[in-house]
Formats: structure tokens, sequence, C-alpha cells
């Protein structure tokens, strides 16, 4: 069976739109599946996990009313009972130096993400 080149067109174009939708809805259930397994990646802290972390923390973050003088005289804070994610955050933030105590920069760069959800549920489980 033959066809002229203008039957073909028809089929050509529905063979286009469907591709078409077909790789729309694969890029919708791909973008979905990126979000959920993100979801599921998220980093949950661990105190046990943490209480074996805080080795370097405890010099500094467990001597109540502790001052340290490097890089300058500087009020060192209890961080027993703190609020875990406010933990994290502060420690993302000396990781990406956005905060700037050198010691802290030092030891937040040394820490993976699963090491600061660990120290910070422990610190925040103690009081």
């Amino acid at each position: 069976m033959k066809l002229s080149k203008m039957k073909w067109v028809p089929i050509a174009l529905a063979l286009v739109a469907t591709c078409a939708v077909v790789g729309t809805a694969r890029a919708q259930t791909d973008a979905n599946t990126t979000t959920q397994d993100t979801a599921e990646a998220a980093v949950i802290g661990n105190a046990q996990d943490g209480m074996r972390k805080v080795s370097m923390c405890i010099g500094c973050h467990s001597i109540p009313g502790y001052k340290t003088a490097f890089p300058e005289v500087y009020f060192v804070p209890k961080i027993a009972g703190q609020n875990a994610r406010y933990i994290e955050t502060a420690l993302m933030a000396y990781a990406t130096e956005d905060r700037t105590h050198p010691s802290m920069v030092a030891i937040a760069k040394s820490l993976t993400e699963q090491d600061i959800a660990d120290v910070a549920a422990y610190y925040s489980a103690l009081k």
C-alpha cells in the first residue's frame, strides 16, 4: 500500500504529538521521583552516635562561663539543651565560612552532614 506524501503528514504529526506527551509525562515522573528521593535522603541526627563525635566540642562548650583567647577573648556558649536545628544551622554556617571563628570553621569543615546532625541531636538532648 503506497500512501501519497500528503497522507503521511497527519501520521507524522500524530507521532510527534504522541512523543511529546510521553516525554512530558516521563519528565514529570522523573522530577517527582527526584523530589521524593531527596526528601527520603534527609539526614536524621542520632544522639547516641553524636555522643561519640563531640570530643572536639567538649573542651570549650561543656565548661560553664568558659572564655577562649584565640583569636580574641571570646565567650564560648554552653550548647547543651540548644535547639538541634540551631546547632545544625550554626555548624553549616561555620563550614561555609558565613560565620568566621577560625577554630569553629576548621572543626565544622571536618564534619559530614551526618556528623552535624548527630552532634546537634546529642547536644539538644542534654539539659
